[in-house]
């Protein structure tokens, strides 16, 4: 235990902190983006994953999680209650893509893979439920503001 007094320094306010709180959260807006894209070709890969012939669901859980710890990181790093909408973005926009077959007859996601399917319900329910618990979140109390 320190026999020191607490010293209680208010951080340096101004431009410069300003500034850096922005970039700060465009940083972490990025990063959010980035990670919602990651997160949805991991899942999109794991969709098709097989043990002894048969598909197991854990793209499913991985799209639950990921996308509860996606939707977290984005409102802590960017402080606004619409961040969740940046991982969801590319994330929506890549399962889009991979239900849509390509001129070449391609397709990620089909109708009889019930794992891909349960996947694209579970990961947007979830960006949906934490995006509707941001909204109806209390606004935070700012101390010394």
């Amino acid at each position: 235990m320190s026999t020191a007094p607490q010293e209680t320094v208010p951080p340096p306010s101004g431009p410069s902190r300003r500034l850096l709180d922005l970039a700060l959260r465009i940083a972490g807006g990025l990063v959010a983006v980035l990670a919602g894209t990651l997160t949805a070709v991991l899942e999109l890969l794991l969709a098709t994953l097989r043990v002894g012939g048969h598909l197991i669901g854990v793209s499913v859980l991985v799209a639950i999680a990921a996308n509860i710890a996606l939707s977290w990181f984005a409102h802590e790093a960017v402080g606004r209650r619409w961040a969740v909408v940046l991982p969801a973005t590319p994330w929506f926009v890549l399962m889009s893509v991979a239900a849509v077959r390509t001129a070449e007859g391609d397709l990620l996601v089909t109708g009889d893979n019930w794992v891909g399917l349960a996947m694209i319900v579970a990961g947007a329910m979830t960006f949906a439920v934490m995006g509707f618990r941001q909204i109806l979140a209390p606004p935070p109390v700012r101390s010394g503001d």
